[in-house]
């Protein structure tokens, strides 16, 4: 069983989304995952938008003789698409279990006259609709790990991604360590941000080669995230001074996992990773 059903995840982005899109890190571009700031970063903006654009470079690589569909699972505010679609050509779908998210994901898109190149529904990517259109394209960014099942999330991926076409997750992982210490902080970081599928990095590989994919690469991105901002010092300090309180079951529970990831990071107890996988049969 799950530690958390789709209703928990779906009440826990319906709780943080306002204040993820308002003052969240990635705010000013609509982005709910990290910064990756490779060597060749200028900006935050490019950092914030360092996996879409890699996305665009694996798009160069497949032959289309059309307009690619391209499906986000766990697309939260919809910003990732919207951004995609100023750079090609694409129809595209986002998949979200947050009503707030679809509401907020459906005014971005209308602000930005989209609405008839993407679309956004609240559904769960590891029970897909059978309406979904064939994608050339998915990916997950910062989505996979809330999955209830990474064995039907895969098979979703397996229903939907047409014999050819490409997946791209890019997520956190478990790390190998004998460290006592790292247990307790990955279930903090589990518990604040309510986590179901935090795997070791051959774990994704086995399961998607069960499904059908055939893994292409892998990139460690852990060592371009910028730990210690300001912003997660004083989330740190927030946590410390308030740890008699039980904060993984409050408002607060996403500071606390927060944290914890901080430290898990830092310490090598996680890894942040960005995978590409083809469908193969």
């Amino acid at each position: 069983m799950p530690r958390f059903d789709t209703a928990d995840v779906q009440r826990y982005y319906d709780r943080y989304t306002d204040n993820f899109v308002s003052h969240g890190p990635g705010s000013r571009v609509g982005a709910l995952h990290r910064a990756v700031w490779t060597t060749d970063i200028k900006s935050p903006e490019q950092a914030f938008r360092y996996t879409e654009n890699r996305l665009l470079r694996y798009l160069d690589t497949l032959p289309l003789d059309q307009v690619p569909h391209i499906v986000d699972l766990g697309c939260g505010v919809g910003a990732s698409l919207c951004y995609l679609a100023t750079q090609i050509s694409l129809k595209g779908t986002g998949l979200t279990l947050s009503p707030v998210q679809v509401q907020h994901a459906k005014q971005r898109i209308d602000r930005a006259g989209l609405a008839n190149r993407i679309t956004c529904i609240e559904a769960d990517y590891c029970a897909l609709p059978d309406t979904l259109p064939t994608a050339d394209v998915a990916y997950a960014i910062e989505s996979f790990v809330h999955s209830s099942s990474p064995e039907r999330f895969f098979a979703g991926c397996a229903k939907c991604i047409r014999t050819g076409g490409l997946l791209m997750i890019c997520d956190d992982f478990r790390c190998s360590t004998p460290d006592p210490r790292a247990s307790r902080e990955v279930a903090r970081f589990q518990q604040g941000w309510h986590l179901n599928s935090l795997l070791y990095h051959d774990e994704l590989i086995e399961l998607a080669h069960q499904a059908g994919f055939e893994h292409l690469s892998t990139d460690d991105l852990t060592p371009y995230l910028r730990l210690g901002t300001l912003r997660d010092r004083f989330a740190s300090l927030f946590v410390k001074t308030c740890g008699w309180l039980p904060l993984e079951n409050t408002q607060f529970g996403h500071l606390v996992g927060g944290t914890a990831l901080q430290t898990c990071l830092a310490k090598g107890w996680i890894g942040y990773y960005l995978s590409l996988f083809r469908r193969s049969q």
